[in-house]
């Protein structure tokens, strides 16, 4: 380990071997820092909080500070983030609310500067958080994922596997996967084809993903509808036409509009 002499780590604090902990850093008891993660400086970890082997936390970042919510009480509550993710400056991760809440961030993921991850979220692996993101209480990204800056999403969205929402656009439904978004509120603009090509994504499966967007966003047809033509035209779906499909049928916020929807 390599700890700074104006850092302050407590002795119950659990460090990894070869992670650094920069200039006037600050992490508490119950925190567990996996190896070769690197601690900025002026940064501050605490609460219930485990960040996994080799990420990179940057200056003044706060990881687990108390849930800003006025519910929490003071309860036993959990951060877990994974491996490898980097968090830029002044981001701020809060664990879960009420007793046992947990926040859950996967690997690999990109936190830009002042991005916001909120308590009861998940986030998955692979995904990308321009700067300003802000996620509310119980939102669920996953994996590969992109937002865009100053976006914010309402608390108990979801937002689907490889797609990405636009700059500044306010998202207060669900975000369907494999779907590019824009907006205030933020509309489905069609299918993530640049995410899809660059993620290998086979010509077929891009094919069927079109027909299905267009089922479910340019019919006319209401949601329901859409979802039961699209598993009557479809008897084998591929894996990603799958995942689509239960998305929507899960929904409980709705699914956001096309942005040809008047």
């Amino acid at each position: 380990m390599n700890i700074h002499p104006t850092a302050i780590v407590s002795k119950s604090a659990k460090l990894g071997d070869e992670v650094i902990v920069g200039p006037y850093a600050l992490i508490s008891d119950n925190v567990a820092i996996g190896a070769k993660t690197r601690i900025g400086s002026h940064c501050v970890i605490e609460g219930n909080t485990t960040i996994g082997s080799g990420c990179e936390i940057f200056t003044g970042a706060v990881v687990g500070s108390r849930p800003q919510d006025l519910k929490y009480k003071g309860e036993k509550s959990l951060l877990v983030i994974g491996d490898n993710n980097i968090i830029r400056e002044y981001c701020t991760l809060n664990p879960g609310t009420e007793d046992g809440g947990l926040t859950r961030v996967g690997s690999n993921n990109l936190f830009m500067a002042y991005s916001h991850i909120a308590h009861d979220c998940v986030v998955g692996n692979n995904c990308v958080f321009a700067n300003n993101a802000t996620l509310a209480g119980h939102v669920t990204i996953e994996d590969r994922a992109v937002i865009g800056g100053l976006v914010a999403i309402h608390q108990f969205v979801r937002m689907g596997e490889l797609s990405i929402v636009g700059g500044c656009s306010k998202v207060v439904q669900d975000i369907p996967p494999y779907s590019t978004c824009d907006g205030h509120p933020a509309r489905v603009y069609g299918l993530n084809l640049v995410g899809l090509r660059r993620q290998k994504i086979g010509r077929d499966t891009i094919h069927q993903l079109d027909h299905a967007f267009r089922v479910l966003f340019n019919s006319g047809h209401s949601m329901r509808h859409a979802l039961e033509q699209l598993e009557k035209e479809l008897s084998s779906p591929t894996a990603e036409v799958a995942h689509l499909i239960d998305f929507a049928k899960k929904s409980e916020r709705g699914i956001s509009r096309s942005c040809r929807a008047e």
